[in-house]
């Protein structure tokens, strides 16, 4: 397998955990702890990572099809 079908298989499960992280932080963000804007900041940054991920998968042709939704065994509480 190439390298360019490997990013398009990778790119959009980097995605779709990039926005569970970053939904994870934003609730945690929204219980005011000391530091809290802190935590909202990294879920932005997330979210601009993947607009980053999603112009480089776009330029790679887009997502390879049947590989989309990967789940992977980590938790995230």
């Amino acid at each position: 397998m190439e390298e360019t079908e490997k990013l398009r298989i990778l790119i959009p499960h980097w995605i779709e955990h990039n926005a569970e992280h970053a939904a994870e932080f934003e609730r945690w963000a929204r219980s005011g702890c000391p530091g809290c804007e802190h935590i909202l900041e990294a879920a932005h940054y997330m979210e601009a990572a993947n607009q980053a991920l999603q112009a480089a998968l776009e330029e790679l042709g887009g997502a390879v099809e049947g590989h989309a939704g990967h789940s992977h065994p980590h938790p995230h509480a």
